[in-house]
């Protein structure tokens, strides 16, 4: 399986790309999406030492910047001629204070959302040539809204509601390209939301107020956080599943309870096709990116 995954330097990123990349006796071709060519080089040395895999590659993009978005587009379709599977999960967590990116967006709806909108559809076209079936796994949490007159929070700014609006759009997104497939003729790919059942101790920890990183400290001694590698090995079936399997979640909100995946009953407001059209709408016109608008006809012509 050849798998990309966004924000894979960190966290549950990290923990599912080296999973992969151990098991299956080093088959699984891994590409990891990060911004920082010093730490993912650091994190593929890494990989190719501790799970002697040495198919394990980079792509660098900085998710606050819709050109680089695109670039990272333009390098992806110009190495590899099909893709498996796609994590996305690259996203920001604490904010001190709201910051504007350099295309005049909340950093959160940005990189959480809308840079994984234009990247998943510039790239399904690399999905729908797997053999194996292709599938997108959403990082993803219950809860949250969706602030339409304020979608970038100039008014009304908050860091968790920030993540949490990123959360809903991700939801109703999948949701929708599952609905636009389910109509597609002789191609199948899984579209699937997951919630990791527990908090995984990540560099995030790193970067929160003293006060709470005591407290995340007492919580991990209380056993309350999983390690990325733990986080790893639940999700690693979700990408190595047969197609059949895959397609029996697509379009679904998962999590995993007693070694089993679940579907967790999904928001009646995410399931509005109205609002799911009306999101897609805004954010092509935040993307505003003619080959983005081309691949969203196709799609829609095609239901």
């Amino acid at each position: 399986m050849k798998i990309m995954v966004t924000g894979g330097t960190n966290g549950m990123g990290k923990g599912v790309a080296k999973v992969l990349a151990a098991t299956d006796d080093h088959s699984h071709e891994i590409i990891i999406l990060c911004r920082s060519r010093e730490l993912g080089e650091k994190v593929i040395q890494e990989f190719k030492e501790t799970t002697l895999n040495e198919k394990v590659s980079l792509i660098i993009c900085d998710l606050t910047k819709l050109s680089d978005v695109h670039n990272a587009i333009n390098e992806i379709q110009s190495k590899h001629t099909f893709l498996d599977g796609i994590f996305i999960n690259a996203g920001l967590g604490y904010a001190a204070k709201r910051v504007e990116t350099e295309d005049g967006m909340d950093p959160h709806f940005q990189v959480n959302y809308l840079s994984h909108f234009m990247l998943t559809l510039n790239l399904l076209n690399l999905l729908e040539r797997s053999q194996s079936g292709g599938r997108v796994i959403f990082n993803v949490t219950e809860g949250g809204k969706i602030y339409w007159d304020d979608m970038q929070m100039k008014n009304d700014w908050g860091y968790e509601a920030g993540i949490q609006q990123a959360m809903v759009a991700k939801r109703m997104f999948l949701v929708k390209l599952h609905d636009l497939y389910k109509n597609k003729h002789n191609t199948k790919i899984s579209f699937i939301g997951f919630q990791i059942p527990k908090t995984v101790w990540s560099n995030q920890l790193n970067i929160i107020p003293a006060p709470m990183r005591m407290m995340a400290t007492l919580m991990k001694l209380f056993g309350r956080f999983i390690t990325i590698e733990e986080c790893g090995e639940m999700m690693a079936p979700l990408f190595t599943e047969t197609q059949e399997e895959s397609l029996k979640k697509s379009g679904k909100f998962i999590t995993l309870k007693n070694d089993e995946f679940i579907e967790i009953k999904e928001d009646m407001v995410i399931l509005n096709q109205e609002l799911q059209e009306k999101l897609w709408g805004i954010s092509l016109k935040l993307c505003a990116d003619e080959k983005t608008n081309q691949i969203s006809k196709s799609l829609f012509n095609l239901e």
